[in-house]
C-alpha cells in the first residue's frame, strides 16, 4: 500500500547535510518525494511509497545525520499524489 508522509523535522537540521543524507536513505528504500530548508530553520520532508519503507525514513528522519541535532519531529499523513524521484532544494 502507497503512502503519504509529510514531516517537518526542528532542531539543528540546516547545514549538517540532512536533505542529502534523507535523499540517500529515500533512495536506498525506494522512496519518492522530497527535502527543502524553510525559512524558520525547520526541513520538510514529503515521502510517498510503501508504508514499510516510508516508516523506515521516517525513523531515519528522528536521527537525521551524524551532525544534526534533531529536536522535534511532526509527521502528517496525506493522500498520495504519484510523485516519483526525489528532490532536494533550498
Amino acid at each position: 500500500m502507497i503512502v503519504r508522509r509529510r514531516i517537518l523535522v526542528s532542531g539543528e537540521v540546516q547545514g549538517v547535510f540532512f536533505r542529502e543524507g534523507c535523499k540517500k536513505k529515500a533512495e536506498q528504500m525506494r522512496v519518492s518525494g522530497s527535502a527543502r530548508n524553510l525559512s524558520d530553520g525547520r526541513v520538510e520532508v514529503i515521502l510517498e511509497g510503501e508504508e514499510p519503507a516510508v516508516k523506515s525514513v521516517v525513523e531515519w528522519c528522528r536521527e537525521g545525520p551524524p551532525h544534526a541535532g534533531v529536536d522535534a519531529v511532526e509527521v502528517t499523513e496525506e493522500e498520495p499524489s504519484g510523485l516519483s524521484g526525489f528532490s532536494t532544494s533550498g
